[in-house]
């Protein structure tokens, strides 16, 4: 029989397990998905819309449930809603290799995302209840790097199963994947989280919440078109609205004392939104540059850019343990600065610049976002009480994809005032570099203020 502290050991290395995985599968699904896209297009007939629905159902689906699923796992158990989506991950993974049609293949990716939002929601904040406050950074690390992981190997194995096997072989393999963390879930994880228990779920808010900020999300995505700033003017309203119903709601959906507070809690989602914005549509850009300008293969671009999510894979651990010995506050401002000094470089690019010089910015911005993201996520779970982990989990995930999206949008805002509706060929490439320098710049910019956000939270220990 197991000594009690030998069974607490077990439980916190299980937990960390199956986060790790659950963390690696949904970013590696999308950066391999992007791969794989062409292929798709061709089986389906697909337009350019409709493909790019691939990747956004995935993305708006997910945004939609993220906070919330984390309330939901607070009141009813976390293990219970973590396993229910990573079932549902799985499920409408197979359903995605099985589509026969493109509304098939868009509406298991969108379920696939309603599953993906109740894992982002639970995983990080099952770890903090299993860990204590000592060695939590040091788990939290281990999970970024299991997400950077994710994003460094999604375009490598990617590339081989679609080019071996075709496109649907990377459906499959997550399926596997999937399925193997439910069994180890269910067969060795034990015990169950719900801090807020007894308290109502509060439906109005989770209902004005899941449709305001798809309509701001999808906004982004549509500027500068007069239909996007109408979704921007709906999302924001819808928002506002939502804060209202909020601070009047007896069991709010999200408790806006977390925000009004907690300075800690607010001024740490708002750098990890600002740190998102400025750093998501980089590997983009880059991409497009090293291939257009620089004359790359899709392969060789690729090869090139796993030098960022490496550099965050390795350095992540190491930032996530510098937190538990060291203020988190001063770590990820130190990665916030890193970033900013590495867009600021990004900004200077030129069609001669060399490739040691591009892979060296790289590696700057890598160690940067590790520096920031593990102790970031640190600040943000430790500022709050055991029943609002879920929330404050649910909470962090959307200030991640919300600042995607809107790093996505300012991209293709600068690439519509200098480029307009046309292709990017050679004729194009002097405007090109000239939108790609200024997005560097904006973020570089928008960064800079970021760390004045991560400095502001103030001292945790």
């Amino acid at each position: 029989m197991q000594h009690p502290t030998q069974k607490n050991e077990t439980s916190k290395k299980v937990a960390s397990a199956v986060a790790a995985v659950s963390s690696f599968l949904t970013p590696f699904t999308g950066a391999a998905i992007n791969i794989a896209l062409p292929a798709i297009q061709r089986e389906f007939a697909m337009n350019a819309l409709l493909l790019g629905w691939v990747s956004a159902s995935f993305l708006l689906s997910s945004a939609m449930f993220l906070v919330p699923f984390g309330r939901i796992a607070d009141i009813y158990g976390r293990k219970r809603i973590f396993l229910t989506g990573i079932t549902l991950f799985a499920l409408f993974s197979l359903l995605s290799a099985l589509a026969n049609s493109t509304l098939t293949l868009l509406a298991a990716r969108l379920l696939q995302g309603v599953g993906a939002a109740m894992i982002f929601g639970t995983g990080v904040a099952i770890l903090t209840s299993v860990y204590p406050p000592q060695e939590r950074g040091k788990a939290l690390g281990i999970n970024v790097a299991a997400v950077y992981t994710g994003l460094s190997l999604g375009p490598v194995l990617g590339g081989i199963l679609v080019h071996q096997f075709g496109w649907r072989s990377i459906f499959l393999a997550v399926t596997l994947l999937s399925a193997g963390a439910v069994i180890l879930a269910l067969w060795k994880l034990k015990g169950e989280w719900a801090e807020a228990r007894d308290e109502k779920f509060d439906l109005p808010g989770a209902f004005i919440y899941a449709l305001s900020l798809p309509a701001l999300m999808y906004g982004f995505s549509a500027l500068p078109a007069v239909a996007g700033m109408l979704f921007i003017a709906a999302g924001v309203l819808g928002l506002i609205l939502f804060v209202r119903w909020e601070l009047r709601a007896q069991s709010p959906l999200l408790n806006m004392a977390l925000f009004r507070k907690n300075t800690v809690f607010t001024f740490s989602n708002l750098a990890a939104l600002i740190n998102y914005s400025a750093t998501f549509a980089v590997g983009f850009l880059l991409s497009l540059y090293l291939q257009y300008l620089k004359g790359l293969t899709a392969q060789a671009a690729g090869a090139t850019l796993v030098w960022q999510p490496a550099v965050m894979a390795l350095c992540s651990p190491f930032a996530g343990r510098l937190s538990d010995r060291t203020e988190p506050r001063i770590v990820a401002s130190v990665g916030m600065l890193l970033t900013t000094c590495g867009l600021l470089l990004l900004a200077f690019l030129s069609a001669g610049t060399p490739f040691w010089a591009i892979i060296a910015v790289l590696i700057l911005l890598g160690l940067g976002f590790a520096l920031f993201s593990s102790p970031n996520t640190n600040a943000v779970m430790s500022a709050v009480e055991k029943r609002y982990y879920g929330v404050a989990s649910g909470t962090l995930g959307t200030m991640r994809l919300t600042g995607q999206m809107f790093s996505m949008g300012i991209t293709m805002l600068v690439f519509a005032l200098y480029i307009g509706k046309v292709q990017i060929t050679s004729a194009y490439y002097a405007p090109f570099l000239a939108a790609v320098k200024s997005a560097f710049l904006i973020f570089a910019v928008l960064c800079a203020g970021g760390i004045f956000a991560s400095l502001a939270r103030g001292k945790m220990r």
